[in-house]
């Protein structure tokens, strides 16, 4: 009943300005899908697109076995959960539920059979005379989603619903809204610019940019294979390492050479990503994750070719794992290499260089006795390294 189907859909608004360009997606019934992108990619006025909420420029929605592209809100048997909340402040907890369903002209026993059943659900029983101003701001949240759930509806649509909670009541609220979900099976968009939230929660995550779809995968292969250059800086927290580096041939075996470092590449990763044969005597840009580089004196495994040698610049220690920050000498990526891949709004990572390197960041062992100042040798597993394209930013 709740399958959503995107086809070539478009969004133009008064002046030109291209919100949405050409975004085609699948959606499954029971499906928890997440669209993720910086401010300004899209990602809400799609979901208002698949509300009603904004008329589509050019494309087809369906719902269900129903063409909605024309069909108003009300008809479109969706529920919207909203960022601010848009409680009723007059109404009690179990009026602002039910709502919805006074409207629809819905029987009172039913009504009441419907608010309990939510407020069961949400663990909402004991606040139902209470007002929106005398709850907290978790609290309004559960209520918000009570209001979506007496509706039964086919398609559940969150649009940013926990942005505006403290860091630990959001990843609670997360793991909630997550059950809530898998226990009623209704089908699911989320919408939000937090990565985490994306990876955690959606079964699959669409990676929006400027209007445009970079990438549809499982939160795993979005991590493992990213297509390119913008959603592998995007996606993973620390982002991805990126550097210029140079395919050389040394020794009968190629390698990667930026600044004074060398990395070897094996020969499987040059079976899995055979790609890479021809950008020797090229450079391309190389990805480094924070978690796929170890301290050698824990790993154990060293080598010339195999590790990078690093001054430690700052420590910062995060209890479970500490994270390593240390310059690599080699030329920064600047705006001008990668800007036609990425744009702007993925130059973050890249941007904080200076004429003494490149800022690196990895994430070691809580063992690690490296300290600020020390020199510290990091063992790199070559399989897990990521090419991309300099002119393209497509991954090799």
């Amino acid at each position: 009943m709740g399958r959503i189907i995107l086809e070539h859909v478009s969004k133009e608004f008064p002046g030109g300005v291209q919100a949405v360009r050409d975004v085609s997606l699948e959606i499954d019934s029971g499906e928890f899908m997440v669209l993720v992108g910086p401010s300004g990619c899209g990602k809400t006025t799609i979901l208002r697109m698949i509300a009603g909420l904004e008329e589509v420029t050019g494309g087809e929605i369906t719902i269900g076995d129903r063409i909605v592209t024309d069909a108003k809100p009300k008809d479109r048997d969706i529920a919207m959960v909203f960022q601010n909340y848009a409680l009723y402040p007059h109404m009690t907890v179990e009026q602002n539920i039910g709502f919805a369903l006074k409207l629809a002209k819905l029987p009172k026993d039913e009504i009441q059979k419907r608010v309990r059943e939510a407020a069961r659900t949400l663990q909402l029983e004991d606040w139902m005379q209470r007002k929106p101003g005398q709850l907290s701001g978790g609290q309004r949240q559960r209520v918000a989603m009570g209001r979506a759930i007496v509706r039964d509806p086919s398609v559940f649509l969150m649009d940013e619903p926990l942005s505006n909670l403290d860091a630990k009541l959001r990843v609670q609220m997360r793991a909630e809204i997550a059950r809530l979900q898998r226990d009623l099976e209704v089908t699911t968009i989320y919408v939000t610019h937090d990565q985490s939230e994306a990876m955690t929660l959606g079964d699959r995550v669409a990676v929006m940019r400027k209007g445009r779809l970079q990438q549809l995968d499982a939160p795993h292969r979005l991590y493992r294979e990213p297509v390119n250059l913008f959603v592998a800086e995007f996606i993973g927290s620390p982002a991805m390492n990126l550097v210029g580096a140079d395919v050389v041939r040394e020794n009968g075996a190629l390698h990667l050479r930026f600044g004074e470092h060398r990395l070897a590449l094996d020969p499987t990763t040059l079976e899995t990503r055979p790609g890479l044969a021809r950008y020797e005597g090229r450079r391309l840009i190389l990805g480094i994750r924070p978690e796929d580089m170890e301290d050698a004196a824990i790993s154990g495994v060293a080598g010339e070719d195999r590790s990078l040698s690093a001054v430690v610049d700052i420590r910062e220690d995060m209890g479970s794992e500490i994270f390593v920050h240390f310059r690599v000498d080699a030329p920064p990526l600047r705006g001008e290499d990668v800007r036609a891949a990425v744009g702007e709004d993925a130059l973050e990572a890249t941007a904080d260089a200076t004429a003494g390197g490149v800022l690196f960041v990895a994430r070691v062992d809580r063992e690690s006795r490296a300290r600020e100042g020390d020199a510290l040798t990091l063992s790199i597993d070559a399989r897990r390294l990521h090419f991309f394209d300099i002119e393209s930013g497509d991954a090799v």
